[in-house]
């Protein structure tokens, strides 16, 4: 699996389980984020532990691969931009992200985005079981009818925004179960008619 992105897009707090969890209140529009390209990595690949960080984060996610450049895009045509669907694991160095106040760097590292194992075309995204596992252990067990903006709607919004390119990605947000990883361990995203995402947390200096 070979994509070049020229931006990924991410949507914070988009699973009603989620912000229950956290006991937030559900947002009006799309909360977007980007990471850049270079966080990019594919199934198998290590997930590098930077030292800059004491609390690393797996967050579960549905990833959509964009086919064909688009603006501004009703939702009711957002099928014809999109050229699949895969598995993304959206790292996240959690205490960064709170002592900053935003996302960018706690989302940016080198292997923050984690994708695969595949590009698998649906008729729809709207009903598939999302579930992470941690050295063999559910910690995250969802759907995406859980989705409070779901695949269409957030296709539209984002190209109203920013011109959507060919193999961009567009991360639809994570459900409840966020927790931590130490290094060693080995992460499964699981996404029901895509695949598994299976990646080793490595630290900065190789183990």
């Amino acid at each position: 699996m070979k994509i070049k992105p020229t931006k990924i897009i991410c949507v914070g707090l988009n699973y009603r389980d989620h912000a229950k969890e956290l006991n937030m209140a559900i947002p009006k529009e799309p909360i977007i984020f980007l990471k850049p390209p270079s966080a990019l990595i594919f199934n198998g690949d290590h997930i590098v532990y930077p030292p800059q960080t004491r609390e690393l984060h797996y967050e579960a996610e549905l990833a959509v691969v964009i086919s064909q450049r688009g603006k501004n895009i009703p939702a009711e045509k957002a099928g014809e931009y999109i050229a699949g669907y895969t598995c993304a694991n959206d790292v996240t160095a959690r205490d960064l992200q709170r002592q900053d106040g935003q996302w960018t760097r706690a989302k940016s590292f080198d292997t923050f985005c984690a994708i695969g194992p595949a590009v698998v075309p649906l008729p729809s995204a709207d009903n598939l079981e999302v579930k992470l596992l941690l050295n063999g252990e559910v910690k995250q067990c969802s759907n995406t009818s859980q989705l409070i903006f779901n695949v269409n709607h957030l296709i539209s919004f984002i190209s109203g925004i920013m011109t959507l390119e060919k193999d961009d990605l567009v991360l639809t947000g994570t459900p409840l179960g966020v927790g931590p990883m130490e290094k060693g361990d080995s992460v499964e995203v699981r996404i029901e008619k895509i695949g598994s995402l299976i990646n080793t947390v490595k630290g900065a200096e190789g183990r």
